[in-house]
This record gives structure tokens, C-alpha cells and sequence, in this order.
């Protein structure tokens, strides 16, 4: 699953709750100076793949009219466009390898301020951010299952989309988070 805006608050608790509990890494400084790196890093990764997504929406619209004349499928001309342009603008497109280079750079970003020291190999350090990522966004899925279903159950229907609706949604969602440790 693709890491959305809204999650990175959340993934980055459950980075420094994860490293905080660890037996192998001492947290040197500030939880919160730990977080506030991790939600960075995670929120550069998203800004570079958003400029890649609104370059190729412009060279699809420079072409929208021979792509119309040629029957092109848009979504397909888009992946195709996108696939080609991501190196250059340093997007992995592979999930899991996208979340190994967040961790990566998590991991380096907090050694180089000094955050953290561990007696562990480095990779076993990054392996736990990046559980902590792919963790985090398996549960996102349930818990996003589980809040909906609450919500429906209300005597007062509301309206997805809605101001309303939203805001119960985020009050039931971290909710679930805290019941499950990870606020």
C-alpha cells in the first residue's frame, strides 16, 4: 500500500514507538526530535513522487490530443510515462523497495543528528523502521475497516465525504490507534 499524506503522522509514531522499545537501540534525545526527522523524510519521499505525478500530467495534456486521435488509454499512457520519468526525478516505484530507501534514510537521518546509538548491525536497525512502515499501513487497512463499520452502525447516519463524517472518522481512528499502542 502507498503511504498517503495523512498517514505519515502516524508512521512516524510508530517508528519511534518501535525504535523506543527496541532492546538494541538508546535513544539519545528527544522522542519528538526522532519524529519530527522521520516525518521529513517520509513527506520529501511523497513531495518528489507529487512532482513526478504533476510532470507527466502535463506532458499527457500537451499530447491529449494525438493520445484522443489514437485511442490511447490515459491511465496506462500515465503509468507508462511515469515509469520512464521516475529515475530522474529519484521516485521508486516498487513499494517495498521504496519503503527499504524511506527506512534507509530514516536510519541515517537519526545517526547523523545523533539521536540514537544501537550495537547492532545497521541493517537490523533499518529492518525494524521498515516493519515499522509496512506494519503500520497492514493495520491501516483493518482499522480503516473496522472505523467505517462503526460508523455505520451509528443511530445517526452520516455522510462520507462530509465535514462531519470526517471528523468521527478521525476521532475512531485514533482511538483504534491508541487501544492498539500505537499513539
Amino acid at each position: 500500500m502507498r503511504i498517503k499524506k495523512a498517514h505519515i503522522p502516524y508512521i512516524a509514531n510508530k517508528i519511534v514507538l518501535d525504535i523506543a522499545n527496541s532492546s538494541f537501540v538508546d535513544v539519545k534525545d528527544d522522542i519528538e526530535k526522532l519524529r519530527q526527522a522521520s516525518m521529513q523524510i517520509i513527506e520529501k519521499d511523497l513531495l518528489k513522487e507529487k512532482s513526478l505525478d504533476e510532470r507527466v500530467k502535463e506532458l499527457l495534456e500537451e499530447q491529449e490530443d494525438e493520445m484522443e486521435f489514437m485511442q490511447v488509454d490515459r491511465k496506462n499512457m500515465f503509468w507508462l510515462v511515469k515509469k520512464k520519468l521516475a529515475s530522474d526525478f529519484g521516485v521508486i516505484l516498487n513499494l517495498e523497495d521504496r519503503h527499504n530507501d524511506i527506512a534507509h534514510q530514516i536510519l541515517a537521518a537519526l545517526v547523523d543528528a545523533d539521536f540514537i546509538n544501537y550495537d547492532v548491525s545497521e541493517n537490523r536497525v533499518k529492518n525494524l523502521i521498515f516493519s515499522s512502515i509496512q506494519n503500520y499501513l497492514k493495520l491501516y487497512e483493518n482499522l480503516e475497516d473496522e472505523v467505517y463499520e462503526k460508523i455505520t452502525n451509528y443511530k445517526r447516519k452520516l455522510v462520507p465525504g462530509s465535514e462531519e463524517f470526517d471528523l468521527v472518522f478521525d476521532k475512531l481512528y485514533q482511538e483504534e490507534l491508541k487501544k492498539r499502542g500505537m499513539l
